[in-house]
């Protein structure tokens, strides 16, 4: 595959992504600081400072790297399977879920006590979490968000960076994700929503890739190149 062709986005619309974005990241923050029921929860701030620098960097690259990339995961797409409506709708669900746990446990309640070592494991489990994403979209110009066949983009099966080792990359860090952020925030008991949300995701995982051998051109074949769909040597 080509190399997308790389053009500055135009300010405004750079203006009103980093909005949306910093919407986000507030909505994420006030879901912890209520469930807490306090705001002098350092150890959050300085979480959503670096998520956030890190989030509208890898934001701005794929901007800028691959405008088509951008749109596609900015926008709702056509012809998008029904259950994976179903599937995002419970996903968003419980993760608003998962903070009100961190928040009540980690925050308030202070059910859990995890060592500093598990919580510094947890954060640096994010590093290859946010790198494995950045480097699927840097791979694959049809990363969507949604589970449908992009025939209006040539949709074809993509087989280098980390799909030559695992066919959902971005899934398997959405679950280091799920993993990790319960840990680093100091709750083992929101591990407990984090296991229905990996369930969800290798669901998912399952069904994107039945319809994906059916409807896409040169993935059947590329299965058989690369076996594995989450895990490597497991499944």
């Amino acid at each position: 595959m080509s190399e997308p062709t790389q053009t500055s986005p135009p300010l405004p619309r750079v203006l009103a992504r980093m909005v949306r974005l910093a919407a986000s990241f507030a909505v994420f923050g006030a879901l912890l600081f209520l469930a807490a029921g306090r705001l002098d929860w350092w150890e959050v701030w300085l979480f959503l400072a670096i998520y956030y620098m890190v989030a509208l960097i890898g934001q701005l690259w794929i901007m800028r790297r691959d405008p088509a990339l951008d749109q596609e995961r900015s926008r709702l797409g056509q012809n998008v399977k029904r259950w994976d409506r179903a599937i995002v709708v419970a996903n968003w669900m419980l993760t608003l879920a998962l903070l009100i746990v961190i928040g009540l446990d980690a925050g308030r309640l202070h059910w859990s006590a995890v060592p500093l070592g598990w919580r510094l494991a947890g954060g640096l489990g994010l590093i290859p979490c946010f790198g494995l994403t950045l480097w699927a979209a840097r791979a694959n110009t049809f990363l969507s968000g949604q589970v449908r066949i992009q025939t209006e983009r040539g949709h074809h099966a993509v087989t280098g960076g980390p799909y030559r080792y695992v066919r959902h990359p971005m899934y398997l860090s959405m679950i280091l994700y799920d993993v990790c952020l319960p840990v680093l925030l100091g709750s083992w008991w929101a591990l407990s929503v984090s296991a229905i949300m990996i369930t969800l995701i290798v669901i998912r995982t399952a069904l994107e890739d039945r319809t994906l051998q059916n409807e896409l051109t040169g993935y059947a074949a590329y299965t058989r190149q690369t076996r594995y769909r989450l895990l490597p040597g497991l499944w």
